[in-house]
C-alpha cells in the first residue's frame, strides 16, 4: 500500500512538509510507503476547460508542459492521496488548485478514476482561514467519489515562521491521529476476503 503527499507550499521544507512528516511517521509504522511530490512554487497552468481530456479519455490533461500527469500518475498508483497547502488569504495556494481542478476533470473524463481512494487534506495556518482551505480541498474528494478519514480535530496545524507547527502539540496529535487512521482505513480496504 502506498500514500502519496502533494506539498502545495512553496516552501518544501516548510510548516506544510512538518505535517505532512507527522501523518506519514504513523502510515509508516504500519508498513505504508509513503512519498512527497513538491507542487508548491512550480509552474502549474489552471485548466483552461478545453474538453480535451473527455475526448481524449486517455488519463491525462492535454496541457503537457508541467508536473500535473506525473501527478496524475502518482495518483492512479496510490492507495491513498493527501493534499497538502498553507493558508494562503483563507484558501490553498493556487498551484494545488491547479493540480485540483486539472486532475478531477480528467478522473471525471476517465470513468471516476479515483473512486474508492483515501483522499486526507493537511493545512498550515498562521491564525485563520484554514477551515476554508479544509473544505476546498475535502470538496475534490467528495465530488471524486474518494473516501475521507477523519481525526481527533480537522486537519491543521498553526504556525508562521517555519518549524513553528511543531509547537502546536495538538496540531501533531491531529496528524498523528489521521496516520492511524488512514493506517487503519487503508488496511480495512485492502484486506483479503477469507
Amino acid at each position: 500500500m502506498k500514500v502519496v503527499a502533494f506539498n502545495g507550499s512553496p516552501r518544501k521544507e516548510g510548516n506544510t512538509a512538518a505535517l505532512i512528516k507527522h501523518v506519514f511517521t504513523e502510515l509508516e509504522k504500519e508498513g505504508i510507503e509513503t512519498e512527497i511530490v513538491q507542487v508548491g512554487g512550480k509552474s502549474i497552468h489552471g485548466c483552461t476547460a478545453c474538453g480535451k481530456c473527455y475526448e481524449n479519455a486517455d488519463k491525462k490533461c492535454v496541457i503537457d508542459k508541467d508536473i500535473v500527469n506525473e501527478c496524475i500518475e502518482k495518483m492512479l498508483e496510490a492507495d491513498g492521496i493527501i493534499l497538502a497547502s498553507p493558508t494562503y488569504f483563507a484558501d490553498l495556494t493556487p498551484e494545488l488548485k491547479a493540480l485540483i481542478d486539472r486532475a478531477g476533470f480528467v478522473a471525471k473524463a476517465n470513468n471516476e478514476m479515483f473512486r474508492h481512494k483515501i483522499g486526507a487534506a493537511v493545512v498550515a495556518v498562521r491564525r485563520a482561514g484554514s477551515v476554508h482551505v479544509f473544505d476546498s480541498i475535502n470538496h475534490f474528494f467528495t465530488i471524486s467519489q474518494m473516501i475521507i478519514p477523519g481525526s481527533s480535530y480537522w486537519n491543521m496545524g498553526l504556525g508562521l515562521a517555519e518549524g513553528d507547527v511543531e509547537k502546536d502539540e495538538e496540531g501533531i496529535q491531529t496528524m498523528q491521529v489521521l496516520g492511524q487512521n488512514m493506517a487503519w482505513l487503508l488496511k480495512k480496504l485492502n484486506a483479503k476476503p477469507f
